[in-house]
């Protein structure tokens, strides 16, 4: 709903060629709320790192008791098999001495029920163990198939993202060295463009270049519905100068994110719930603005590409 509005506002901004302060406000805010999105995402995938670890520390954990415990079984039975032996031997004793003295069987036969009490009692102590071994077995299995399957899902999405990484710098290779990279670190894949690439100064008119390199990383994205897309527009800390229309270079920076928003809808298998709109102004650089150089690198459109994680936050609830 929040893309809907904020691309009703822009395109009602075209249309009426002007743009309020209660729009920039606007805009303002719901850009907060996409960079706190973006950033509850980051701590959501650091938090699942850190509960895959917990969980191997756990598992971990209940290997050694179990193998406590299957110590202490196996020394029940030892026990229990020496008891056993102890009873068999007095009771060939007992049997011997049956024939001698009714005096000694009785004293005998005392020891022997004393002796058949403990083995009763070492019994149900060794069965009690065995259930409790059962137990920590079943429950080490459950455990360690749920920490199996999260580090199952969590690679998954590493090398989706990879395979990503791939399939867009093989699609955009004719404009790398142009303006454009394409990069993966922390579990996402970033894709810079410079403005050389993309806009004229001061403009948010898509070049025929830069039209051609968003329709075929469109061409990418749309055989990819399962990952979130974030674009942001940057610029450098030259006052905006240009168009009337525009309060500066947050608002143009805004525009230009929406423009290759728009390009990218009109490929129709690409999921507009998927793509997110942001401009970031001269706020984030990647170089100094001191010089030319830092200056061209900063005026960019960045495409954040993240996976979803509907399916390890289920199976995290399920552990």
């Amino acid at each position: 709903m929040i893309k809907k509005i904020v691309f009703i506002i822009v395109a009602g901004a075209l249309m009426t060629s002007c743009v309020t302060s209660k729009v920039y406000k606007d805009l303002e805010g719901k850009y907060a709320n996409l960079k706190r999105e973006n950033r509850k995402m980051e701590d959501e995938l650091s938090a699942l790192e850190k509960t895959s670890k917990a969980d191997k520390k756990a598992l971990e954990q209940l290997e050694a008791e179990y193998q406590k415990t299957k110590a202490q079984r196996d020394e029940l039975q030892s026990n229990y098999d020496a008891a056993l032996a102890n009873y068999d031997n007095l009771k060939r004793s007992y049997d011997a001495l049956e024939k001698n003295s009714s005096a000694a069987i009785a004293a005998n036969s005392k020891k022997n029920r004393e002796l058949l009490g403990q083995l009763e009692d070492k019994e149900r102590a060794l069965a009690e163990e065995r259930n409790r071994l059962d137990k920590l077995q079943r429950d080490l299995e459950a455990r360690s198939q749920r920490v199996n399957e999260l580090e199952g899902l969590i690679a998954a999405k590493d090398a989706k993202m990879q395979a990503l990484k791939t399939a867009i710098s093989k699609a955009l290779r004719n404009f790398e060295g142009k303006g454009l990279t394409v990069e993966e670190r922390n579990g996402k894949v970033y894709i810079s463009m410079e403005n050389k690439l993309l806009f004229e100064s001061g403009s948010w008119a898509v070049g025929t270049q830069g039209r051609k390199a968003v329709k075929q990383l469109g061409k990418v994205l749309a055989d990819n519905n399962d990952i979130a897309v974030l674009i942001e527009g940057h610029t450098d800390d030259d006052p905006y100068t240009g168009n009337a229309q525009l309060s500066g270079n947050w608002d143009l920076s805004t525009k230009r994110a929406t423009a290759i928003v728009n390009i990218l809808l009109e490929n129709q298998q690409i999921d507009p719930q998927n793509l997110t709109a942001a401009g970031r102004g001269e706020f984030a650089p990647v170089a100094s603005n001191d010089t030319n150089e830092g200056k061209s690198k900063n005026r960019r459109i960045e495409v954040i590409l993240t996976p979803k994680l509907d399916e390890i936050s289920k199976l995290l609830d399920d552990i």
